[in-house]
């Protein structure tokens, strides 16, 4: 089993090494990591680790800026994305953050390593024990923010 990581030049933090230390301290398994300059980026990498590393798959971690061009492009990577996964059948977990969902920095570091833990773990589950997600499925798991919680009949 091998677990690829695409993360960028455009991060303010080095989003790859949180990834690859909770990779290491939640499942010990193989991965391959690539560094892009920014987003847009990211979906050919993210299909050359499955194609040419024969990684099971991938982790892509990007980070938006506030404008109207930044989110394009953050449209721009969900697109290539998906065609890149429909290309290879493999999953690419996209973990992306967004700079305009904190005010302060110091927040905006807490939204980012949480977001990437849980999703590095949710990406070792689709591979390894998809049965652990069927058993969260409807409960409101929030990567980032605190859980919303299940709404209950």
């Amino acid at each position: 089993m091998k677990i690829g990581i695409v993360d960028t030049t455009f991060s303010r933090i080095d989003m790859g090494k949180i990834a690859i230390d909770e990779l290491k301290n939640y499942a010990g398994i193989r991965y391959a990591r690539k560094t892009v300059p920014g987003i847009k980026d990211i979906p050919v990498e993210a299909k050359k680790l499955i194609e040419e590393q024969e990684c099971d798959i991938v982790i892509t971690l990007g980070w938006v800026g506030k404008t109207e061009k930044d989110m394009l492009s953050y449209l721009a990577l969900s697109i290539g994305k998906i065609m890149a996964e429909l290309m290879t059948s493999r999953h690419i977990v996209d973990v992306t953050v967004h700079e305009d969902e904190a005010e302060d920095e110091k927040a905006l570091l807490a939204i980012a390593e949480d977001r990437i833990r849980k999703h590095v773990r949710n990406a070792v589950d689709l591979i390894r024990d998809p049965d652990r997600l069927v058993k969260e499925a409807g409960k409101g798991k929030r990567q980032g923010f605190e859980d919303a919680g299940q709404i209950v009949r």
